[in-house]
């Protein structure tokens, strides 16, 4: 097997579909799932919760500025999407809330979240534009190897931002630790000095 096959191999090993999340969710309590993505992707969520009688289950997607990208009262099952407009670490909420003559039973919580690549719908661009299979394949591991090089992209920069960080730090630290010496070399001299002119002020020193 060449290296060609092998690349297309571990492309279409990460493209595989993932199973969905699955938690319990108890009355009067609330989980929140936490994930950080990278500016102008596409994230598309599915949820399903099981029958909870006399139980309110709210729903809410916020980013970490507290902005509500998409929320729900009673949710139940549906679909919500959005397009990240900054690198930033968004959440997702499920609070549940006991109502009067509710069970304490645990609901059921199924969460499908898929970001960039996978939360793409490439049959209905196949539909849209006509493309055959491979060419939809064709075009699933173009996405995907631009979102493989942005990862790369972005991750540079952050190199490049710590060792900016980390040089001015350490110039930083240099400079104070040449003052913190002259502070003390001018702090022997002066005290040399003084106890020069007490010694012979007392005469015991000439």
């Amino acid at each position: 097997m060449d290296m060609t096959n092998i690349f297309f191999l571990l492309l279409s090993i990460c493209l595989a579909n993932v199973d969905a999340l699955m938690f319990h969710l108890s009355p009067n309590q609330k989980k929140c799932l936490k994930e950080e993505i990278h500016k102008d992707v596409l994230v598309t969520g599915n949820y399903e919760l099981s029958d909870g009688p006399g139980q309110k289950t709210n729903l809410a997607v916020t980013d970490s500025k507290g902005h509500i990208l998409y929320s729900k009262e009673d949710a139940r099952k549906g679909k919500f999407a959005f397009t990240t407009e900054e690198y930033d670490m968004f959440e997702v909420c499920f609070e549940s809330k006991m109502v009067a003559g509710g069970q304490g039973a645990d609901r059921e919580v199924t969460l499908d979240m898929k970001h960039g690549v996978e939360a793409k719908s490439y049959d209905d661009l196949a539909k849209a534009e006509k493309l055959k299979p491979l060419e939809v394949e064709l075009r699933r591991l173009e996405d995907l190897s631009k979102s493989i090089v942005d990862d790369f992209a972005y991750m540079r920069a952050r190199e490049e931002e710590m060792r900016d960080t980390n040089e001015s730090t350490h110039s930083r630290v240099m400079y104070f630790s040449l003052f913190s010496m002259l502070c003390l070399l001018g702090l022997a001299t002066w005290q040399v000095l003084y106890l020069r002119r007490y010694f012979k002020a007392k005469k015991l020193i000439e």
